[in-house]
């Protein structure tokens, strides 16, 4: 509901300073600093967002580390160890093969194919999930799980906390809106597009969550996908447990250049502000991308875990790209289009935003002097 509010502020004061992006928007309300502060964000939160979506591909191609066990490498698992099948090895050919040509169309309406076949793919994902659930729970191998997280102590509370940038960062897709509606024929489909859209995500989430939580239980992981590397205990386990792997996997290789367009746009933004557009300029176009593509490759092979990703800047920049930045915008109120209701919305906003992230934040820093004190988290 937040989120639906935050980009319908965004749609209504974009038309009302007539301007085509975000940054746009922010310029029309808090000048050039504004600006520039905003783009920082969004590249921030999708730079890590990318790295994540790496990470995560790597893991489903060659494999994935858990509390000194070893999950199910797929690539290695059907040709074998090979100097090919390494997770460098496959991040690159992933990377020249598949993101390379996704990455150089300059409009995101190019996108609209590979869009829609990852929304299938993360069906897929959620249908099989389903599937293996209601499979055994007619045979009646699945009890009840806990309904309830286990709190030990304080620490183990405020720990819960630390979801929250998770959470954020699902629903952060403001950075896109305007660019796809720029591109709509009839932009008044916009509003209804992204009630449509966020119905569907949620839909997937709930989902996924429900069934992986009946699923699994209490070995249910932090990477639900790690999960998939065993006995199912239905028949063809091990097809099942491939085809969820590869599905998500290649759910996240379509999802990328859409979270990449608009991380091009932004570092473009940032570094020449009153360039002619980069779509304009392909000299500017390919020299960022690659550049870019680069450094989210080094940011995949030295990040530790997803876990670490999000944590901080779900719980920073996305959280002030997907509600404070719409909020401040809303009570800046330059065109003078807020009601009393917008108002009123924009500051419960601003205040769900900054209590969690500060708990969020502060618990993910205790947590890791909490462990090298040697005491379990």
């Amino acid at each position: 509901m937040l989120t639906e509010s935050s980009i319908d502020m965004i749609l209504r004061f974009s038309r009302a300073s007539k301007s085509k992006t975000y940054s746009g928007v922010a310029a029309d309300a808090f000048g050039g600093a504004g600006s520039n502060i905003l783009q920082a964000c969004i590249v921030v939160n999708n730079l890590g967002m990318l790295v994540v979506y790496m990470i995560i591909i790597g893991d489903v191609l060659s494999g994935t580390s858990v509390d000194g066990f070893h999950h199910g490498r797929v690539i290695e698992e059907w040709f074998g160890q090979n100097w090919w099948t390494t997770r460098s090895a496959l991040l690159l050919f992933t990377t020249f093969f598949v993101f390379a040509p996704l990455i150089s169309f300059k409009r995101v309406d190019s996108l609209r194919y590979t869009s829609a076949l990852s929304v299938a793919l993360a069906v897929v994902f959620v249908a099989i999930t389903a599937g293996v659930v209601i499979v055994k729970l007619m045979e009646g191998k699945i009890g009840m799980p806990r309904l309830m997280p286990k709190l030990v102590n304080q620490a183990s509370f405020w720990k819960l906390f630390t979801t929250v940038p998770v959470v954020v960062t699902a629903y952060i897709c403001h950075h896109n809106i305007l660019p796809i509606e720029n591109e709509l024929k009839d932009p008044t489909q916009m509003k209804s597009i992204v009630r449509k859209s966020l119905t569907l995500c949620t839909s997937v989430y709930i989902a996924t969550s429900f069934f992986g939580v009946v699923l699994f239980g209490d070995h249910t992981m932090d990477d639900v996908l790690a999960n998939f590397d065993g006995d199912l205990g239905i028949p063809y386990s091990s097809l099942l447990d491939d085809l969820v792997r590869v599905s998500y996997g290649l759910h996240l290789m379509l999802v990328f250049p859409i979270v990449f367009f608009s991380f091009r746009l932004n570092v473009d933004g940032l570094l020449f502000p009153y360039a002619i557009p980069i779509a304009f300029d392909n000299k500017r176009f390919f020299s960022i991308t690659i550049a870019l593509m680069g450094f989210i490759l080094m940011g995949a092979s030295f990040v530790p875990s997803i876990w670490d990703a999000f944590q901080f800047t779900g719980a920073t920049a996305a959280v002030c790209v997907g509600f404070v930045f719409p909020a401040a915008i809303t009570l800046r109120n330059i065109p003078g289009i807020a009601t009393k209701n917008d108002r009123l919305i924009s500051w419960m906003m601003i205040f769900l935003a900054v209590s969690t992230s500060t708990v969020a934040v502060t618990s993910d820093i205790y947590s890791i002097f909490y462990v090298d004190e040697g005491i379990p988290s």
